[in-house]
């Protein structure tokens, strides 16, 4: 009995330390935070106050997508970017508790609610989880999202195949994966909590360590497009569609694996993982054509493009707030699950990104924009596409990044 006694002691000593130890540390990272609770406070409260004029330009079928020459560009359900806004107003909604926030974006689920079917995008992760998985988040209502996110998640899954060992991007190429798809995964690890079916996260795993394997060059780097041979798994060919060229460093690429690593880190606690996410950081934060105010060029390769690139004329100096944004998000992350000089080296990064975004030429007057937060954003100048605009996603994920903060500041 007494030798019993002496194991529960030193189990609740041990117990004690630990708690002391993260109380410890979560205090030391309060006290190293730069930004103040009024600077968050003020980013936030101007959000709200932005996204309430974006409101006035949605059509009530339709998402915004971006506001270009004057006038505002939205989109249907079945793009890609569908479920940020109403992912930006539940966000919105978490922090000022407006009723009328929450009313807006159960109105947009209504209409994004049959994207649950949709097996033909790989984009489900952007489309449902940043929208009915915050609601689920923020309600509590299964009755109302539990179907619709295991629907969605069934709909992903069907583009995953064995032999690749990958979820599929497009449609056309041979088998295309592109590191985008990294950021699906959270949507099908949280699947498998919500339904008790572990092949969903089994899928992500998988995804995550064939994209290690195949998509990462020895610095660091991403490539874009991974196209595959479906029958047996080789690879045909390493591509990009969005960046300046097949071998570059495509900004927003690099932007979305880290937060997938980071995440994967979180889903899982594999190590593995963390230092991966590591090492993808390094590479970011210490290149050489890092603007100092965190707020990359659209392709890290793009200042030093030859003359004979295409882009090379009116394309060197294009910086790419919706890189930044999802960056800031996944290192404010990434400090949380690190300690000491590491964790407080990616917080000042981040601190440094949030306070370049939050000010000209990046952020928009209150009542311009089209109603958009950010400004100077890149989709896709090889496309022609939405270049030097603002875009749904940037948006959403400078919201993420203030509200992570925000309960950084809070303990």
């Amino acid at each position: 009995m007494k030798i019993h006694l002496n194991n529960f002691l030193l189990m609740g000593c041990v117990i004690a330390l630990f708690v002391l130890a993260c109380q410890q540390q979560s205090t030391d990272r309060r006290r190293a935070l730069r930004l103040t609770p009024a600077f968050i406070t003020q980013q936030l409260d101007d959000a709200v106050a932005q996204i309430k004029v974006l409101a006035d330009h949605v059509p009530a079928d339709r998402m915004p997508r971006t506001f270009q020459a004057d006038t505002s560009v939205s989109s249907d359900t079945e793009w890609w970017t569908s479920g940020f806004y109403p992912g930006s107003l539940l966000y919105l909604y978490e922090y000022s508790g407006d009723e009328a926030l929450l009313q807006l974006a159960k109105d947009k689920l209504t209409i994004l609610e049959k994207e649950k079917y949709n097996k033909g995008t790989h984009d489900l992760g952007f489309m449902l989880y940043c929208s009915f998985g915050n609601a689920l988040r923020l309600t509590g209502d299964t009755a109302a999202y539990k179907e619709i996110l295991l629907t969605g998640a069934e709909s992903l899954i069907s583009r995953y195949n064995p032999t690749v060992r990958a979820i599929r991007s497009w449609e056309g190429w041979t088998y295309p994966v592109i590191i985008d798809n990294m950021m699906n995964l959270e949507f099908l690890t949280q699947a498998s909590k919500l339904s008790g079916d572990p092949k969903y996260r089994d899928i992500a795993i998988t995804h995550a360590n064939t994209t290690i394997k195949n998509h990462y060059r020895p610095d660091y780097s991403s490539y874009h497009v991974i196209d595959y041979n479906p029958a047996d798994g080789g690879i045909v060919a390493k591509k990009t569609a969005q960046g300046a060229f097949d071998e570059s460093v495509w900004a927003r690429g690099q932007a979305w694996g880290l937060y997938g690593y980071v995440m994967m880190y979180r889903e899982t606690g594999d190590k593995t993982y963390l230092d991966f996410a590591e090492n993808v950081a390094a590479f970011i934060l210490n290149h050489p054509n890092m603007p100092d105010d965190g707020v990359p060029y659209w392709d890290f390769d793009a200042p030093d493009l030859p003359d004979e690139s295409p882009y090379a004329a009116d394309y060197k100096a294009n910086r790419d707030a919706s890189a930044a944004s999802i960056l800031a998000s996944a290192l404010i992350e990434l400090s949380t699950h690190t300690a000491g000089e590491t964790s407080a080296h990616y917080l000042t990064k981040a601190e440094k990104i949030v306070e370049s975004l939050s000010k000209a030429p990046y952020k928009a007057e209150s009542g311009t924009n089209g109603g958009f937060i950010l400004k100077h954003s890149v989709g896709s100048i090889p496309h022609g596409g939405e270049i030097d605009v603002p875009l749904t996603y940037a948006d959403y994920y400078y919201i993420e990044a203030l509200m992570r903060y925000k309960r950084l500041l809070e303990g």
